[in-house]
């Protein structure tokens, strides 16, 4: 099966399978995306959005966020994970939003992942989400798949957005990205992973080997 059928097969199930797809992280506007972002490093989607309404009510904006103290930022985000570094980032990005670029978030990769805590991966789903640029965002769900999709080597995963990015046109980045995210939670999972069950995996691996 030639790489290029193997990738209609795959973009046409996720398609079928997730024709919506909405953004997990629930947030209003730039700012609470970026931060939701943060805090979704080694946590789940589920357990953040169960602790944002919370720090969003203390402080939705960077002009506020800025003005906390980092204690109280990081007693409402611990059950995240990682509370010190997400909250001295979270007052620390949400002060340079307001002293470099006028109180909103800049959309470009190299202003957002100068700010604490924000790498590429973070500045990615916000370019991607939030402002609409082309980006794929490459999460633990992602590298695993396009790794047993024989679409990357998977050895890094700076490799594996190259990859994709190379095989898919820019204009699917946005929304592919989520699908994969997706089909790999309801299908395709790290552990307990039956290949034959796979919609995409049973057919990609099993007939049409890479």
């Amino acid at each position: 099966m030639k790489i290029k059928d193997k990738i209609a097969f795959i973009s046409t199930t996720l398609e079928t399978l997730y024709p919506e797809t909405p953004i997990p992280l629930h947030h209003k506007d730039p700012y609470t995306l970026l931060v939701a972002v943060l805090l979704s490093a080694q946590c789940t989607d589920e357990r953040v959005n169960k602790i944002t309404p919370a720090l969003f009510a203390l402080a939705d904006n960077p002009e506020l966020m800025s003005q906390q103290d980092v204690a109280q930022i990081e007693a409402i985000i611990k059950p995240c994970g990682l509370s010190p570094r997400k909250a001295r980032a979270i007052k620390g990005l949400s002060e340079m939003i307001m002293d470099q670029h006028d109180g909103k978030v800049p959309d470009s990769f190299e202003a957002l992942e100068a700010m604490p805590g924000v790498g590429h991966k973070t500045a990615s789903v916000v370019m991607s989400q939030a402002f609409g640029v082309p980006a794929f965002p490459v999460d633990t769900h992602i590298h695993r798949l396009a790794q047993r999709w024989g679409l990357s080597n998977g050895k890094s995963v700076e490799q594996t957005e190259k990859d994709l990015k190379r095989h898919f046109p820019k204009s699917v980045w946005n929304k592919l990205h989520l699908q994969i995210i997706f089909f790999g939670r309801q299908y395709c999972p790290a552990r307990g992973h039956d290949p034959e069950k796979c919609p995409i995996c049973s057919v990609v691996n099993k007939k049409y080997p890479t």
